[in-house]
């Protein structure tokens, strides 16, 4: 199957957790078959979240007051959609 966006990228598929998702290497843009998205929410509610644990913050560990963020996975998404 094309890319609808790319025209000329064919589409890989990929398993994702039961769940079979069709991305386009090219553009990054992915396409859901019918009930797919419908799985992807109910797996997302279902999966419990991580509570906060307060308002501690580990003191930095750098000499400068630089605000860095490290990127977190999203969660169920982020393992589903990590391309």
């Amino acid at each position: 199957m094309k890319c609808p966006i790319c025209v000329d990228e064919n589409l890989v598929m990929t398993d994702r957790q039961g769940i079979e998702i069709d991305y386009c290497p090219k553009c990054r843009g992915v396409w859901l078959d019918r009930g797919e998205l419908d799985k992807i929410i109910e797996r997302s509610v279902s999966t419990p979240q991580s509570q906060p644990r307060g308002d501690y913050r580990e003191p930095s560990r750098h000499s400068s007051n630089h605000d860095y963020h490290k990127k977190k996975k999203g969660g169920l998404l982020g393992e589903i959609f990590n391309f």
